[in-house]
This record gives structure tokens, C-alpha cells and sequence, in this order.
């Protein structure tokens, strides 16, 4: 019987991840298979998952494989037992082991220049090599229940993190003190004696406020995920990287509120939204539809899989499965 990953992901679950998964190792390839075959036979949504496995893996013609392509014998030895390693085992196992995939792990915010398997890409139109997968969920892929209402928030803005990328460094010196915003950064490395240097904010704390900051990082704004499934209103400028949650697709002042790229109109799209009840509620049912796609387990099993599957058949393992 397959072991199903289904966790609470708005808690910490890394013990419960990592015991799922180790549980994994021992299920034999054959209930795998068998697996993968009734999923692929019984897709329900055909034309939405072709789009979305199209839009992870845009490679349409023949590639040749990267030379540092593995199998999945060579892939366990070589990996240590990490989240980016049991996301992509979880689903290469259901394929036959001599088969053969390269990939990227950690922060990548360039296009390689051959095909691989990652998690993060620039959002550009020739960003083919960077094929996307569910990577790191454990962490990026954070959703919550939030019981409170948009009009029992606080009317201010509110965001933690570590600060050690120049953008982030810029905003929180310019907004740290600003009457309208609750921002301030948890960094543990570097010079953490600073007026904006606060203590770590549970996500259920954010959550009293209406409005929560999403600032790329090394790669995505990894709270993004969460604040659009919450009854809050993620602000934020034009997103440059992407990952599965394909924020290349999300609609400004639809999905989210835009914000100017030096944050000069902060304060004015805080008071709109405070004001504007209707409007705020528009988004956050728009944020939170969006979200609910990344929900239904069997349709992210299918498209994982087929991405997969569209990278053997496109570095010419596969003919057919």
C-alpha cells in the first residue's frame, strides 16, 4: 500500500515528514507502478493538467541528456537524506530505475544551460532548461485556516524575516518606523544590534493583520503561499523568480496588491484597501481559489508525474510508458 504524504503543513512537521517518507523506501517499486498507472488512466481534468504541465516544463523538442544526469540508484547514494531529496524521490521512484534526470537543488535564480529539475526560476520567456518541481514543500508550501475576518484586522501592514539581500535591507530601513507597517527582521547572522532587529512573529500573530508584505528573498517570497489561502491581503511588487506555486501567472491588484518597486505607494494602497472592504474581499476570493488548485493531492501526484514523464520522453529514454 502507498504511504500518502498528508500532513499539516501550517505546522512543524518535519519529524512527520521525514518518518513518511523514510516509511516510503519500503514500499516496492511494483505498488508504485501500479500506482502511476491508475493515476495517468483516470485524469479527470486533462486540458488543466496538460496546461500546467506544459507551463513546469516548456521543452517540446528532443534534448540531450546533461552529463551530470543520474539514475535513481546513483541519486540516493549521492544525496543526503534533505527535503529536496524526498520531494523528487517521491515521485522518480515511480518510474524504472535506469531512467535518467538531472537536477538543481537550493536557490536557483539563474536559467542552467541545460535542462534540469529545480525548484526556482527567473520568470522570462526563455526559461526553458529551468523545469519545475514541487520542491521543498515542506517549507514553501505552507498553507493555513484562518478564522479571522478581513474586518476584524488590524489596518496595518505587517511582515518578519531575514534581511540579507540588498532589497529587503532597503525596505526595512525606509519602513521599519512607519505608523502604518509591523515590519522588522529576524536575521541570526551579522549586525542584529538595529532599531528594525525584532523577535520571530508566529503566523498566527500576522494573521491579526489585514495586510502582510511578500519580498522575494534568494528566490520567491516563501510566505506567499500561505497569506494568499488566509482571509489577509498579500502586498508586494512584480514577482521576478517562480516556482510551483507559478507566481508568473498571478494577476496584479487581482490576486494581489502591486505595489511600486521602491514602495512609494505603500501607504496610499494601505489606506485604499483599509477602505475599501469590497474590494479587499475580491482579492483575498480570488487569492484564495487560486490556492485551493495546489489542494487537491491526486491532480499535483498527476502533474508531478507527467512532468517527469515529459522529461524522459523528451530526452528520448522513453518512446512510451
Amino acid at each position: 500500500m502507498i504511504i500518502p504524504l498528508r500532513i499539516d503543513l501550517s505546522k512543524n512537521t518535519k519529524f512527520t515528514y521525514y518518518f513518511v517518507n523514510i516509511l516510503r523506501s519500503f514500499v516496492p517499486y511494483f505498488f508504485y507502478k501500479q500506482r502511476r498507472k491508475n493515476l495517468l488512466k483516470n485524469i479527470k481534468e486533462p486540458e488543466y493538467i496538460k496546461k500546467r504541465v506544459d507551463y513546469y516544463n516548456k521543452h517540446d523538442v528532443v534534448f540531450q541528456l546533461p552529463q551530470d544526469a543520474v539514475n535513481l540508484k546513483t541519486f540516493t547514494k549521492k544525496e543526503k537524506k534533505k527535503t529536496y531529496y524526498f520531494d523528487l524521490l517521491e515521485y522518480v521512484r515511480y518510474y524504472d530505475k535506469h531512467l535518467k534526470f538531472s537536477y538543481l537543488f537550493g536557490d536557483i535564480t539563474h536559467v542552467p544551460t541545460e535542462p534540469h529539475l529545480l525548484k526556482s526560476r527567473p520568470i522570462q520567456s526563455d526559461n526553458k532548461n529551468s523545469i519545475l518541481f514541487k520542491l521543498n514543500k515542506v517549507r514553501h508550501f505552507i498553507f493555513t485556516t484562518d478564522t479571522i475576518k478581513f474586518q476584524d484586522k488590524k489596518n496595518i501592514l505587517v511582515w518578519r524575516g531575514k534581511c540579507y539581500t540588498q532589497a529587503r535591507q532597503k525596505f526595512i530601513r525606509e519602513f521599519y518606523s512607519n505608523q502604518q507597517c509591523n515590519i522588522g527582521q529576524t536575521n541570526t547572522k551579522g549586525d542584529t544590534n538595529l532599531p528594525w532587529q525584532k523577535e520571530k512573529m508566529q503566523l498566527k500573530e500576522q494573521l491579526q493583520y489585514k495586510f502582510i508584505l511578500a519580498i522575494e528573498g534568494n528566490d520567491v517570497a516563501s510566505n506567499l503561499k500561505w497569506i494568499m489561502s488566509s482571509n489577509s491581503i498579500a502586498f508586494m511588487v512584480k514577482p521576478t523568480y517562480e516556482t510551483w506555486f507559478m507566481e508568473g501567472t498571478l494577476i496584479a491588484n487581482f490576486h494581489y496588491v502591486l505595489l511600486k518597486d521602491d514602495y512609494s505607494d505603500l501607504e496610499e494602497k494601505i489606506h485604499y484597501y483599509a477602505h475599501n472592504i469590497e474590494a479587499s474581499l475580491q482579492i483575498i476570493k480570488n487569492a484564495n481559489e487560486y490556492v485551493a488548485q495546489f489542494k487537491n493531492k491526486e491532480n499535483e501526484d498527476i502533474i508531478s508525474l507527467l512532468v517527469l514523464e515529459k522529461y524522459f520522453l523528451k530526452s528520448q529514454q522513453l518512446e512510451y510508458l
